[in-house]
């Protein structure tokens, strides 16, 4: 128990523990090995229009604000991408589903710059059939030549000297296969019973556009937890009804026990501000949340769509308004960007030993480092109603500061405090930091 707490500002500062609680959390506690903040921040990426002749311009100061560092774009305006990137430092992943030569050049360009991340596949076949060699794949009609594309791109990019260091994205919603070309497979195995040979490699990571609001649109405790989860199926386009067994026709891929293992990323997700329920304000809740959620459950890149409204078409998903003044999406993930910015080196992380006991299952925590050697823990509520009490314990020793972040009010400490064994957090929908100095 403890014996001495104050109550400031919803947020409870544990001054010190009893003998006995002190002992038993000691003995009992484990060090949690932190994760790079850059590891972290290295993972956001949001979708630009540069390739359908959107002005770059635009996207300098949005894509500074938030502090996202990836962006997935066609390959149309090689140079404006290339431009971009030196003046924001982006890396793209880029696609071209009817031009594989060209693919491979432009990825050329772009890798000579210092400006390409990876390849991705063709974009959903199942709503923009492909011709490939002649032959049309996709929609309702036979997913070869999607196969055949997505074949002839991995080895392109694995036969070439400099391309072969770049990863490869699979082709998105390839749950939607009509005939059995094994597309919820990174690389077909032995048994599969596909139209395509055993042996056949497709891709290194696999991506399904988890679309946090998925099918359903409802804002529901964990919506982007569920989503962002490689064993559940439910509204979203997941791992499990891309890869596991596919959505449309029920193909057999991995074992829902193998799924965590797949390497992924998600190059489309997203939460509309207004068609989708909350307005702005549940939307950069959900989205700040949802960058955290898919790292914490395994994903290496997770793409928003998109930067900014009405660009490729209508909808409300931007981060930005068409006048490029930022939603609260942008803000509150500029918040969380800013709280954790790390002007490196990059570092060999170390471990806190903290507890957070009877965590809720709509609570969820992930714990980062700097280069300076400052532990950053996100804990963040997804929990739709109603509010939580959770106590963050630091195994009983005392930490020499601890700053509170809330991503939704600024990006400068709530409270501040010297000389702690723990604090707890009151948590709603969204995300706080709990910043320590051990």
């Amino acid at each position: 128990m403890f014996a001495k707490s104050m109550l400031i500002s919803g947020l409870t500062v544990l001054s010190s523990l009893c003998g006995s609680a002190n002992a038993a959390e000691i003995g009992t506690i484990s060090p949690t090995t932190a994760i790079p903040t850059l590891t972290f921040l290295g993972s956001l990426g949001v979708v630009t229009k540069v390739d359908q002749g959107y002005a770059y311009q635009n996207y300098i100061p949005a894509l500074k604000y938030t502090g996202i560092q990836n962006i997935r774009d066609g390959v149309s305006n090689i140079t404006d991408l290339i431009t971009l990137h030196r003046r924001t430092g982006v890396l793209a992943d880029i696609l071209n589903s009817s031009d594989l030569q060209g693919l491979l050049s432009a990825g050329r360009s772009l890798a000579a710059a210092g400006a390409l991340l990876s390849f991705e596949g063709p974009n959903e076949p199942n709503n923009f059939p492909i011709t490939y060699n002649g032959q049309v794949g996709g929609g309702s009609g036979t997913w070869v030549p999607v196969a055949a594309f997505q074949r002839d791109l991995y080895a392109g990019v694995q036969g070439d000297r400099v391309l072969k260091n770049y990863p490869v994205f699979h082709v998105s919603e390839g749950g939607a296969e009509v005939d059995n070309v094994g597309m919820q497979w990174l690389t077909i195995p032995t048994g599969a019973g596909t139209v395509m040979p055993v042996g056949t490699q497709y891709a290194d990571y696999a991506n399904p556009h988890n679309y946090a609001s998925g099918n359903c649109h409802d804002y529901i405790d964990n919506v982007a937890w569920q989503a962002a989860s490689p064993r559940l199926n439910g509204c979203w386009d997941g791992m499990y009804g891309e890869y596991h067994r596919t959505w449309l026709n029920g193909f057999p891929g991995y074992s829902v026990a193998q799924l965590a293992s797949v390497p992924r990323v998600t190059t489309e997700t997203g939460w509309d501000s207004v068609s989708d329920p909350g307005g702005e304000d549940v939307q950069g809740k959900v989205l700040s949340n949802l960058y955290l959620d898919q790292f914490a459950e395994g994903w290496s890149y997770t793409f928003i769509y998109e930067l900014g409204d009405g660009e490729g078409g209508g909808g409300h998903q931007g981060l930005f308004h068409t006048d490029w003044t930022p939603k609260l999406s942008a803000t509150y993930i500029h918040n969380l960007t800013t709280i954790l910015a790390d002007p490196g080196p990059p570092i060999t992380p170390g471990a806190l030993t903290y507890s957070i006991p009877n965590e809720p299952d709509t609570v969820h925590d992930m714990l980062m480092q700097k280069s300076n050697g400052v532990f950053e823990l996100a804990v963040w509520g997804e929990q739709v109603q109603g509010a939580n009490n959770v106590t963050v314990r630091f195994g009983g020793a005392t930490v020499s500061a601890v700053n509170i972040y809330d991503v939704t009010v600024g990006s400068t400490p709530v409270q501040s405090y010297a000389g702690v064994k723990g604090v707890t957090l009151t948590l709603t929908d969204h995300a706080m930091v709990v910043e320590v100095t051990p």
